[in-house]
């Protein structure tokens, strides 16, 4: 393993830790009554995972700041919205996968129904823990209002709709590109704003981060995409070729195995040149962009 990926992967590691523990003290403990919804809203939370989203956030506010702490509740409430998406997308009506992070679906172990609902809680938990967290009202406005449009009908609930319905169907690259952008790119281009927010940024600096994020975002899908023909279901912890046995609309599947590597690259190749004036300070958010384009999980 190269000195660069092992940073990062260290780097990773601890800030994941630290986002965990802030989550973990805000949300109910397992025991409380009624036991069965509080386990299972911790089921696919603290499966695992890479924090990728809490770490952009976290990362991007470091371009500019030096102390994370009023960060971390923030990130895991990305971390809380992303969960409820994994948690629904699993689901029989939806994508019907039975592992995810390399354990049984939330489904698979608690039943649809409690799984559903503790989806809606995590949801409901993330915008608490937005209005719980040590920052201005201001912010927690602003945080409040762009996370319920990015979560909406306009953003990740559009991508998902239009992903369904094009299930068995032919879908052009206006059709991919529009579910990829609000289902996957959002909310990677969300904790990035966040960030920005909480260190009180120009826009200029805003403009320049959230292209980086849309880049980063449909790279991050693309691989996505390849891993699901051809990753390995142990590392990737998840259901492998259910893209095609549904005939989702995938990179692949419109622009071809080879185009969609190189799309890839060429998306990983933008997002770098974006961080180019924030030069060491970069350093690890350039790392996580070579880990999104050779990631195996």
């Amino acid at each position: 393993m190269s000195s660069n990926r092992m940073l990062l992967k260290k780097d990773l590691k601890e800030k994941r830790e630290l986002v965990n523990i802030e989550v973990d003290r805000f949300l109910p403990r397992k025991d409380e009554y009624p036991k069965q919804i509080h386990k299972a809203i911790r089921h696919t939370l603290f499966a695992g995972g890479k924090r990728f989203r809490p770490y952009l956030l976290i990362n991007t506010f470091l371009l500019f700041e030096e102390d994370i702490r009023k960060t971390l509740l923030i990130a895991g409430a990305i971390e809380m919205l992303h969960s409820y998406t994994l948690i629904h997308d699993d689901l029989p009506e939806i994508d019907n996968d039975d592992y995810r992070r390399g354990k049984k679906s939330c489904h698979v172990v608690y039943g649809s129904d409690i799984a559903l609902l503790a989806g809606d809680a995590l949801l409901v938990y993330a915008f608490d823990a937005i209005n719980s967290s040590d920052i201005d009202d201001r912010l927690k406005h602003i945080f409040i209002k762009e996370m319920s449009f990015e979560a909406g009908h306009n953003g990740l609930i559009s991508g998902q709709i239009v992903d369904i319905l094009s299930e068995n169907k032919k879908v052009d690259a206006n059709t991919l590109k529009f579910i990829h952008k609000n289902k996957t790119a959002r909310l990677i281009k969300l904790p990035i704003r966040f960030g920005c927010h909480l260190a009180d940024v120009s826009q200029e600096h805003h403009e320049r981060l959230e292209k980086f994020g849309e880049n980063l975002g449909l790279a991050f899908q693309i691989v996505d995409d390849i891993l699901d023909i051809e990753g390995d279901r142990e590392i990737l912890g998840k259901t492998i070729g259910k893209d095609i046995k549904k005939s989702k609309a995938t990179f692949p599947a419109v622009y071809g195995l080879e185009e969609s590597k190189k799309m890839a690259a060429d998306l990983i190749s933008k997002a770098k040149e974006l961080l180019a004036p924030y030069e060491e300070r970069a350093e690890l958010l350039l790392m996580l962009c070579d880990f999104v384009l050779t990631r195996k999980f």
